[in-house]
């Protein structure tokens, strides 16, 4: 069985021939497509949103899509249509670029509602419909989406329906000095450095495998818990009109377990949620609107959730059941078997 921890390596080193930083970004990548999961990527301008997910598209060896979202983009110049030949005086299918593993869907909030919501059944159903015919996509099948968080002209805020269908929520930072500068160095001695350098160093079976190995990760009852704890708090908190909903809680589990196998364990532990909830949750939060008035963020909220709410294994009475602690893991002691 591949392991999906050699994966992540291969590509991170790949991507590297590239990239300056972004370890962190990489991995949620690679978190995402082992937890077959959608990514929304926001950042200001230059900061290489679109270069890293085609980057990530050449090698993990998966077929790259693009859409520049605009207001006058319609849904069928994603999804596709049907064209009248002459020559056949038939009308044959001309598939859009939905048809593709890694789709970008670059500035997805310049794009009206109506196309917006022509992504709705790719994401969750993996299928799109073209004039009353339904057409399976590629596996796997994967959406990277854009936005910038500073030009808010001529903009449709994604409704919380669409945003729900996000795994995560990635912001790119700018690069410190020392990275802006090694990246400088890097591109003034290769001016056409790009994703055509590089190389595929995953094999679509190989990714098939991963993802299963994914999927057998252990959920302690406690790390469960512990999810629905977190999930629960949203739902209840004084400053969110409305909490995660049942799809965000099995995101979180999923991308907990394709962590976990990511780290060469077969076992998900309090770290590997705590670590992925702000990307999980942040962004399917709806602040109520004295919250909003007050100037409180969704990351403040979460922030405060996430102090309240104790993981399992993280005090005395953790020790007194035989919970082994080890960077955050939990684990029954090999005594009690």
């Amino acid at each position: 069985m591949t392991d999906p921890g050699t994966i992540y390596d291969d590509l991170r080193e790949e991507m590297r021939t590239v990239l300056i930083g972004n370890d962190t970004i990489i991995e949620q990548f690679t978190v995402a497509l082992l937890a077959n999961g959608h990514v929304l990527l926001e950042g200001v301008p230059g900061v290489a949103k679109t270069t890293m997910a085609n980057l990530f598209a050449q090698a993990s060896g998966l077929e790259y899509g693009r859409i520049q979202m605009t207001p006058d983009v319609l849904p069928a110049d994603v999804t596709g249509t049907h064209i009248y030949q002459e020559q056949t005086g038939e009308f044959t299918l001309q598939r859009g670029p939905i048809f593709a593993n890694v789709v970008v869907a670059d500035e997805i909030n310049r794009a009206s509602p109506k196309t917006q919501s022509a992504l709705l059944e790719a994401m969750q159903e993996r299928q799109v419909t073209i004039e009353g015919e339904t057409l399976s996509l590629p596996e796997p099948f994967m959406v990277l989406a854009t936005q910038n968080p500073i030009e808010m002209e001529g903009t449709f805020e994604l409704p919380e329906a669409q945003r729900d269908r996000f795994l995560f929520k990635l912001t790119i930072e700018l690069p410190n000095r020392d990275e802006e500068e090694a990246l400088l160095d890097r591109f003034d001695t290769t001016p056409d450095l790009g994703p055509d350098a590089i190389k595929q160093v995953v094999e679509p079976g190989e990714l098939v495998e991963a993802r299963e190995t994914a999927a057998n990760v252990h959920i302690d009852d406690r790390v469960r818990d512990y999810i629905l704890d977190l999930t629960s708090a949203t739902r209840t908190h004084a400053d969110i009109a409305h909490g995660t909903s049942p799809r965000a809680s099995l995101s979180l589990l999923r991308a907990a377990k394709a962590r976990a196998a990511i780290a060469g364990r077969d076992y998900a532990i309090p770290d590997d949620v705590k670590v992925l909830v702000r990307p999980t949750f942040t962004h399917r939060l709806v602040l109520s609107t004295d919250a909003e008035l007050s100037g409180v963020t969704a990351e403040e909220v979460l922030d405060e959730i996430m102090s309240t709410v104790q993981p399992p294994g993280s005090g005395a009475e953790a020790e007194q059941e035989g919970v082994v602690s080890d960077g955050g893991s939990m684990r029954a002691d090999e005594s009690d078997n």
